[in-house]
């Protein structure tokens, strides 16, 4: 089961919601559970280089089916997972990936969000990620 596009397209609108609450400018990317783009949206002003960024949010936590930031404590020197940020063609270890799941708990895709500090990326893709469970 993935993520249909309108379920992608209300993650990115609660996401925007979100960045706009918190006066944030982001890059939103929604990805099935094969990691396959859905759905992108750059709001003005927000920077080039988090496209990117957002993308590989959202496909490590697809891929992991784990926020992005637990990933980093477990990638850490010494830890686990250590150096798994250059498998898959490169992976982002830090938050602002989330999961999404449905309302039976099934993981169908996730959102990478980047643009602004590790925590505000965090709350504005968990914002994404939430309401989907709602629908």
């Amino acid at each position: 089961m993935n993520i249909t596009l309108a379920q992608a397209e209300q993650a990115i609108a609660a996401a925007k919601e979100k960045a706009t609450t918190i006066e944030t400018l982001m890059d939103i990317a929604i990805v099935d559970t094969g990691s396959n783009l859905v759905a992108f949206a750059r709001m003005d002003g927000a920077w080039l280089g988090s496209i990117d960024i957002a993308i590989k949010k959202a496909k490590t936590s697809s891929l992991f089916h784990k926020e992005t930031g637990v990933l980093g404590e477990l990638s850490q020197p010494g830890g686990p997972l250590f150096n798994i940020e250059h498998s898959n063609q490169g992976l982002i270890t830090f938050p602002g990936g989330v999961p999404i799941k449905n309302k039976e708990g099934v993981v169908i895709g996730a959102i990478g969000v980047s643009g602004s500090t590790i925590e505000n990326d965090h709350t504005v893709a968990q914002a994404g990620a939430e309401v989907v469970l709602s629908l």
